[in-house]
């Protein structure tokens, strides 16, 4: 690995914090080193209104930044939204080089920030540890590109992926490590998406339970919610769900997390519109006969016809699994 590639994946790590509260800005992070290749800056996106990462790293690194290099996950912005363009600081910095992850396809920034920098006579390096920051960033990127937020699936299920006993009882499937896991998940995502039969069902308050954590996702009800349900306030939307999609990526949504029940998991499913699937699995039997499955609403005609994806990760909470699927 090279130099280059060590000091982006440090700035990759140090974007992780900014990840729950920046949006609906991208979470990014970068470095500042000075002419001698020591690091002198380090930042993250604030949330919105602060300063972006590349302005937090210069402002660290102060004075050592001239004639150094920045490196930064994502394209510096060369345009004026809530603070100014990042590339005017660091062109005022007086950086020498700076190393970009990946571009931002954001229709403001598209490689008009690399153009720029260029333009002022920066050397600018691209793609370094590209794979890595885009799998980090690919709500933003998903966004950006599509107009719609990057859809994650989440299922807490039985071993056999039972989610609801033959009484109608779901609480509690998993462990307290999986359903603390599953907190955070909500609080990453900008919108929480369930159907009105869970809310009847469960009553649910869709809120992501994390210490510190004030600002609490949109919480979106296909159908009617009942009046003195504990989701309210609420977006109640039907019809369909691409146009639902489309609606909550113009209100800056770059993640939704699809906690329904089987009906409302099987027609996102159904439908193509989910990038990712978060499996919890309890060390549990329940058996099919009048058992509620996670997906029972969703049939495959043959087995050459599987919705295959691609296996992201493994982990072990307790005494559960979560097992994270590209689709």
């Amino acid at each position: 690995m090279t130099r280059e590639s060590d000091l982006m994946v440090r700035a990759l790590e140090a974007s992780a914090a900014a990840r729950i509260d920046a949006p609906p800005n991208p979470w990014v992070g970068a470095l500042v080193l000075d002419e001698q290749g020591t690091v002198r800056g380090l930042g993250v996106t604030r949330p919105p209104g602060g300063p972006h990462a590349e302005v937090v790293a210069l402002h660290e690194a102060g004075d050592a930044a001239r004639g150094g290099t920045l490196v930064v996950t994502l394209e510096p912005c060369d345009h004026h939204g809530r603070t100014p363009p990042c590339t005017e600081a660091i062109i005022a910095a007086g950086i020498g080089h700076v190393v970009v992850g990946v571009r931002d396809p954001d229709a403001q920034v598209a490689g008009r920030g690399v153009a720029r920098l260029r333009e002022a006579g920066v050397d600018v390096t691209e793609g370094v540890m590209a794979d890595a920051v885009a799998e980090a960033l690919a709500p933003y990127l998903w966004q950006r590109r599509t107009g719609r937020p990057w859809v994650v699936l989440k299922v807490a299920a039985t071993l056999d992926g039972v989610v609801a006993a033959a009484d109608g009882s779901s609480q509690w499937i998993t462990g307290e490590e999986a359903r603390a896991d599953a907190h955070r998940l909500r609080a990453e995502s900008q919108a929480i998406l369930v159907g009105a039969g869970t809310v009847r069902a469960d009553d649910p308050t869709l809120t992501a339970r994390l210490p510190g954590r004030t600002l609490e996702p949109l919480r979106v009800v296909l159908g009617t919610a009942p009046a003195t349900a504990r989701v309210r306030p609420c977006w109640e939307r039907s019809g369909p769900l691409e146009d639902i999609l489309d609606e909550l990526g113009g209100h800056g949504v770059l993640q939704v997390l699809v906690e329904g029940g089987p009906a409302t998991a099987s027609a996102f499913v159904g439908a193509g519109l989910v990038n990712r699937v978060v499996w919890y699995v309890a060390p549990a039997l329940a058996g099919a006969r009048n058992t509620l499955g996670a997906l029972r609403d969703l049939s495959t005609a043959s087995i050459d016809r599987l919705r295959r994806g691609h296996l992201i990760a493994v982990e072990r909470l307790g005494e559960d699994l979560r097992i994270e699927m590209e689709v």
